[in-house]
């Protein structure tokens, strides 16, 4: 199982949308500053998840929640 995850900034002013296995674990290393791109903006808490049971639609829907269509998508319903 492959997920896609919105991240927000506790201070709600930054977002970041990744795609792991083990979304507990993931979480844990953006909030312990292992991650370079997050680590100067945590603490993070989890906005919203989605399951995906293959890799390539999980990579596809990522990439297309980067896109700007895709940010206003994520604003709009997450």
């Amino acid at each position: 199982m492959k997920y896609v995850y919105i991240l927000e900034s506790l201070d709600s002013e930054h977002f970041y949308v990744g795609v792991t296995d083990d979304l507990r674990a993931r979480l844990a290393k953006h909030n312990a500053r292992e991650v370079p791109h997050t680590s100067k903006y945590g603490p993070w808490r989890l906005r919203t998840y989605i399951a995906f049971s293959d890799e390539q639609s999980a990579i596809a829907f990522e990439k297309y929640l980067k896109s700007g269509s895709g940010r206003a998508f994520a604003k709009k319903h997450f």
